[in-house]
């Protein structure tokens, strides 16, 4: 059974029926000029690897668990359950750059480094079939998370209203856990017990991310507020037996950005590019350079969604630790208590929000923040050897 079509059946049904989210097609869609050369950009590096990347996902999504799932999602619209949005977002939409993508232009960049047998070889991408198991992992956890985080902390006082979101949180946590133990499952049968580690690191990352205070009442995170004293804090590029004065973090706007960030999906992009290189037989000072690539490309894209929020015309809710905000608090801390009064309210102004922050220097600093991460990137892959890949992936940093 086609995991896509009972999905586009039901958004389709869910606009006639006024549901909460509507579907729009790509091809009546109005494009920037920096969307199409996004697009561009992701297009000739699909080429470079030789199929497009939505065939990564498509041998986990094709099946019979996910389908069901698809069918189950039809009882959740009307009920503005998130699920239904992030559904959207990534299977229809595809807004996001996929990191699978990313993953196997690294593993194109870096090449092979030891002979290895024809059958672990992909011939038409010209990496191994182990590092394409990698890009889907990569895709899979990051999507897993996503759903994950649609789950809902359910206040009401209807009884019908109650059954509906709760059924749409037990599709998400049973959604996200498929894709969670099916993407390990792959992952063990890589039977490479130091790409397994460095992976599995990546989980406890996403976890810790999820308790960096302070949260609203549905676990979003909030800005901390702002410290007296801005100090020039350097997040390290691994958080693992570094120990970091959380106190003098949070409420920094650089740091507490780059902290939440890093966690929250940055350190899964940059430690699944060293793995790949890990499984081409690169000494580990090699590896390092993956990680650091993805690490900066993950957060550098991240800088580069957060301004499109303010993009004219955007409307909707988004995340309050975006790096415009935080760096406008920062400009003006009184602004903070403005925020956290409308967290208590659970009722977010989101309007005013954006009308503040594009009179202050919050774009500008965010700006600055998404070229000095892309710079860092870029010159991590002049260590690269030169080829198609390595070019690709300098195209889509300078097209965002």
């Amino acid at each position: 059974m086609n995991f896509y079509s009972p999905l586009r059946t039901i958004i389709r049904k869910n606009v006639r029926n006024g549901g909460c989210f509507a579907y729009v097609s790509h091809n009546y869609s109005t494009k920037s000029k920096e969307q199409i050369a996004s697009n561009s950009a992701v297009n000739n590096a699909e080429k470079v690897i030789g199929y497009p990347t939505s065939f990564l996902s498509l041998r986990w999504l094709l099946n019979d668990e996910v389908a069901n799932i698809a069918l189950h999602i039809r009882k959740l619209i009307g009920t503005n359950h998130p699920l239904l949005d992030a559904a959207r977002d990534l299977i229809i939409n595809k807004q996001s750059l996929s990191w699978g993508l990313i993953v196997l232009l690294i593993s194109k960049a870096g090449g092979l480094n030891k002979e290895f047998s024809q059958v672990d070889c992909d011939i038409t991408a010209g990496i191994l079939h182990n590092q394409r198991v990698v890009a889907e992992i990569t895709d899979m956890v990051r999507m897993s998370n996503i759903i994950h985080k649609t789950i809902l902390n359910i206040q009401t006082s209807s009884e019908a209203d109650f059954a509906d979101l709760n059924f749409g949180n037990k599709l998400s946590l049973l959604t996200g856990d498929y894709l969670l133990s099916t993407s390990f499952g792959e992952l063990n049968r890589l039977r490479n017990h130091n790409v397994n580690e460095l992976i599995s690191t990546c989980l406890r990352d996403l976890t810790e991310g999820q308790f960096i205070e302070p949260r609203d009442q549905q676990n979003r995170p909030l800005p901390a507020a702002p410290l007296k004293e801005q100090k020039d804090i350097t997040i390290p590029n691994q958080v693992n037996n570094e120990l970091l004065e959380i106190a003098e973090v949070l409420g920094n706007a650089k740091a507490e950005w780059t902290l939440r960030h890093l966690l929250d999906g940055a350190s899964l992009l940059a430690k699944c590019c060293q793995a790949t290189l890990l499984l081409a037989g690169h000494p580990e000072p090699f590896q390092k350079l993956g990680y650091l690539f993805g690490r900066n490309m993950a957060l550098a894209y991240q800088a580069h969604k957060d301004q499109e929020i303010f993009n004219p015309g955007k409307t909707g809710p988004f995340s309050l630790v975006c790096a415009p905000l935080l760096f406008h608090i920062q400009h003006d801390p009184s602004y903070h208590k403005k925020i956290m009064e409308y967290a208590e309210r659970d009722n977010v102004d989101f309007y005013d929000i954006r009308k503040v922050v594009l009179s202050g220097p919050g774009l500008k600093k965010t700006a600055e923040l998404q070229e000095e991460l892309s710079l860092n990137a870029l010159q991590v892959l002049e260590d690269f050897p030169e080829s198609d890949a390595r070019t690709a992936l300098s195209n889509i940093i300078n097209s965002m």
